[in-house]
């Protein structure tokens, strides 16, 4: 038998919650403009990749989605709002930030001697006992990103001295065992050879359709972005131009435009243009 629903009965699939959103934001760092009205939405389970030359504002944008970014006065000037679960983004203290949001950097000095699991348990921080320290459950949650970036053999050692494609898998083992929602990586393939470049994409590709983590990496490798990501947003002059899915943004006219190169040197399976 087929329902005939009535107009105002017919079931609807709502649009998933939107986990970030920028509205109108612009970032100076002195005099520089950095980021220039960038409006950018992110549902709750996307994946989506910036991508853009070298200045183009990707790391800024990053800062900003984070409310790393101070509003204006100093040396930096922000204007815009960015929103985290609806709620704007400097309403919220650091630690409810941390909880909801893991950031993956490109890489980070560190001061002192730590082992590789002493880093990767800094992730436990936004939910530590501030009394009790590490708790079993937070243990667990490092041995268990610890297992899956696949960096057990490093145990033990300081992580001052493994390599610097060695130390950008802790730090992606350290957001990891965040086990926050959201997940932004700035160039988390940087350092990596070839075979971890990719088992890094893979594992990402699994956080978000296995545990539906919410993704946003900056790449500066088009393959991997092309590959791995069903959304781009290209970032040019700190201006968003172009954003959508992926078989249709990344084509040979935009190759061309913004990175400057013919398209033929790169061979990505392009979108035909209009």
């Amino acid at each position: 038998m087929t329902v005939a629903w009535p107009a105002t009965a017919r079931p609807t699939t709502a649009a998933p919650p939107l986990a970030l959103e920028a509205r109108g934001v612009s970032l100076a760092y002195r005099d520089r403009a950095a980021l220039r009205d960038v409006d950018l939405s992110v549902a709750a389970g996307e994946r989506l990749a910036v991508i853009g030359p070298n200045g183009a504002g990707k790391s800024s944008l990053l800062r900003c989605l984070t409310g790393l970014a101070a509003g204006a006065g100093g040396s930096v000037g922000r204007s815009g709002s960015v929103h985290l679960d609806g709620v704007p983004i400097e309403e919220l203290d650091r630690a409810s930030v941390a909880r909801r949001i893991a950031v993956v950097p490109q890489q980070v000095d560190l001061p002192f001697a730590m082992r590789v699991e002493e880093v990767v348990a800094l992730g436990r921080i936004p939910h530590e006992d501030p009394l009790r320290g590490l708790r079993e459950r937070d243990r667990s949650a490092v041995g268990r990103a610890i297992g899956r970036v696949g960096i057990g053999h490093l145990v033990g050692r300081d992580a001052r001295e493994i390599s610097l494609g060695e130390r950008q898998l802790v730090l992606l083992a350290m957001a990891i065992a965040e086990e926050a929602p959201i997940l932004l990586l700035d160039e988390p393939t940087v350092h990596l050879d070839l075979r971890h470049q990719v088992e890094t994409m893979e594992l990402l590709r699994a956080l978000n359709e296995r545990n539906g983590v919410t993704i946003l990496a900056v790449l500066h490798d088009l393959h991997l972005a092309a590959h791995f990501f069903p959304r781009l947003v290209v970032l040019d002059g700190g201006r968003v131009v172009a954003d959508g899915p992926t078989e249709t943004t990344l084509t040979a006219g935009l190759v061309r435009d913004v990175f400057g190169v013919d398209p033929a040197v790169v061979r990505l399976h392009l979108a035909a243009e209009g």
